[in-house]
């Protein structure tokens, strides 16, 4: 199978690339826990992420923002404790917080029409033919992090919410040559 030049030979990266990765995510907790563990990989390959998804969601209660809203300082002291997560108190704290600003936008609209009113509510299909003309970042995403920071979110810079959109499916980033790119595109 023809695949994006950043997956590489790891069955772990093809797997999350042949099968999550680009495609559309319309429920809004969904959204909120990739945004969340986009925010955990800043600085980190996003294979540590992916070798631990499960150990987060096991720490973080499923990432059930409703939960995590009520969490203080012994929750993030439990959480400093646990090997399976990446224990970085910043990120750790971000999460709480950016579970009570995911429900202060529900109050008023879901989290999922908040994301997808960015693109309309359909995919960006842009046609890049290599790796290299990937951006790592867009007016888009400038606009969506700084709006999503007005609402109280941490951790969710322009680079961040970039990789999330793609990873999402709001932007279809498959290269022209991956045969993802297609099946995604039929996805919208």
């Amino acid at each position: 199978m023809e695949r994006c030049g950043w997956v590489g030979t790891d069955p772990i990266y093809e797997h999350y690339h042949d099968t999550d990765w680009g495609v559309p995510e319309r429920d809004s907790r969904a959204l909120w826990e990739k945004l969340i563990l986009d925010g955990f990989q800043a600085g980190l390959s996003w294979i540590t992420i992916l070798k631990k998804r499960e150990n987060f969601r096991d720490a973080f209660e499923g990432f059930h923002p409703h939960i995590i809203a009520t969490w203080g300082e012994a929750d993030v002291e439990r959480l400093l404790q646990n090997a399976g997560i990446i224990r970085h108190r910043g990120k750790i704290e971000a999460a709480i917080t950016n579970a009570q600003a995911y429900l202060r936008i529900e109050e008023s609209q879901s989290f999922a029409d908040f994301c997808w009113d960015y693109v309309d509510g359909a995919p960006l299909q842009p046609r890049y033919a290599s790796l290299a003309e990937v951006p790592t970042q867009t007016p888009l995403s400038v606009q969506m992090s700084k709006d999503l920071k007005n609402a109280g979110f941490k951790f969710c810079g322009p680079t961040i919410v970039y990789a999330w959109m793609e990873a999402v499916g709001m932007v279809n980033d498959h290269v022209l040559t991956c045969e993802r790119h297609e099946v995604v595109r039929g996805m919208g």
